[in-house]
């Protein structure tokens, strides 16, 4: 028969197995902190590079993109630090910047299509707005989404909607759409029209007429779509937020 180990023995398997996990926690401590410092160099590299590169950061979307992509990989975020290296950088002020830019313009427009306005339309006027510069026409939609993210500040008054397609809109108006509501939008997206009736609502959707009704009453009341009473048959509605949206599809 074996003999069972004995009391001796046991303890000495319990040392040897808390050195073990001793000198693991010392080689985490060793990668963790030669990771921090690559980090810390990476970091600095990185400070050089935006240094060296302002200008063209500011002025060359795709480069200002790939920089973002860049800050993202190790964690800055060159946009939420005010202070230090990275305000003298001033890149979080062409955002802000757009970010004011974009919140004038919907207000502007919210009175004809309720609040509610396509990206693609948003970047047009944004771009009037610029001035006709060579530098001030480097606007593209990453830089609009970018900067709409600061204007979470006001709650739900200011978001963004995604419809389909790559395709984007902004709300500017307190509270938010239902989904069905979302489901509209995102049906005139793709279809490439700005106009709709109840029975085409119900047909592509799928609906019955009392949650198509519900919907398009509640938008019409909200102010996104107008009324086209003039047909002979049903009504139709139409959204002007999509007008720029389904001419450019």
């Amino acid at each position: 028969m074996r003999r069972r180990a004995g009391v001796g023995a046991i303890q000495k398997q319990k040392l040897e197995q808390e050195k073990y996990k001793d000198k693991g926690t010392v080689i985490q401590e060793n990668q963790f902190e030669q990771m921090t410092k690559q980090m810390e160099v990476f970091r600095g590299n990185l400070e050089e590079f935006a240094t060296k590169y302002k200008n063209e950061i500011k002025k060359n979307s795709q480069f200002r993109r790939q920089f973002q992509e860049m800050c993202a990989s190790i964690g800055v975020d060159p946009l939420a630090s005010g202070k230090g290296f990275w305000s003298v950088l001033g890149i979080g002020d062409f955002y802000y910047e757009l970010a004011v830019q974009i919140v004038e313009v919907c207000m502007a427009t919210s009175y004809k299509n309720g609040g509610i306005i396509g990206l693609d339309e948003l970047r047009d006027r944004l771009i009037k707005a610029r001035g006709r510069n060579i530098q001030h026409q480097e606007i593209t939609v990453d830089d609009l989404l970018c900067a709409a993210k600061k204007l979470k500040i006001f709650g739900n008054g200011f978001c963004v909607i995604p419809v389909g397609r790559g395709q984007y809109m902004v709300q500017s108006v307190p509270g938010e759409l239902s989904m069905d509501q979302t489901a509209v939008l995102k049906l005139l997206s793709s279809s490439g029209s700005p106009c709709i009736s109840l029975s085409s609502l119900k047909v592509q959707l799928n609906w019955e007429e009392t949650r198509a009704v519900n919907a398009i009453s509640q938008m019409v009341i909200e102010g996104l779509c107008w009324v086209d009473s003039q047909n002979d048959g049903e009504f139709s509605y139409w959204f002007p937020a999509m007008f720029n949206e389904c001419i450019m599809s």
